[in-house]
């Protein structure tokens, strides 16, 4: 089955999440996922983050708690604060997904969330992907979606290969852990 299908299916059933982690759409992201460092990872997760809290910004900008999350998490990645802090933070932004009204801005919350969880460990990173494109399903329409879904996973493709070149020109700290 196509991931149109897939997802038509989801929608179907109501279910809230509309990409799996084993999809098959997502298996040439998932392969590029598994030869990078943890590093590469957080660096990508992060850059895809801060898009996803701009464009939540401008619909709330009141809210915080998703910038609060991305910069607790980039804290975390340079050892200056510890994950329970972060973790407090990523959970925050969680919660907001759970008050907001619109599935396409629920899901992006979950999206910061996921890649700000990449600090943990990098096998978070495949939430990102999951939940933005739920997202963008929500936002166009199943009968719209075709090529903005396609169009961001070659985003997260390149980004990924953006940052596996270019880790070393990252002028930021890193936190022990993330050497591993």
């Amino acid at each position: 089955m196509d991931w149109i299908g897939e997802v038509q299916l989801k929608l179907k059933k109501k279910n809230q999440v509309l990409f799996a982690k084993d999809s098959a759409f997502l298996q040439d992201v998932m392969v590029l996922f598994q030869n990078q460092n943890h590093r590469v990872m957080a660096l990508w997760a992060f850059d895809l983050a801060e898009e996803s809290v701009e464009q939540l910004k401008a619909k709330y900008p009141d809210e915080k708690r998703p910038r609060q999350a991305l910069e607790a998490a980039r804290d975390w990645a340079c050892g200056k604060i510890k994950m329970r802090l972060a973790q407090r933070k990523i959970l925050d932004c969680h919660a907001f997904a759970k008050e907001t009204v619109r599935k396409e801005d629920a899901a992006i919350c979950h999206a910061i969330g996921q890649a700000c969880a990449v600090v943990h460990t990098a096998g978070h990173a495949i939430g990102y992907p999951v939940y933005d494109l739920t997202s963008i399903v929500y936002q166009l329409g199943i009968e719209n979606c075709i090529e903005a879904v396609e169009a961001r996973k070659q985003v997260y493709k390149d980004k990924l290969l953006y940052w596996s070149q270019h880790v070393n020109m990252y002028q930021g700290e890193w936190a022990e852990f993330m050497h591993k």
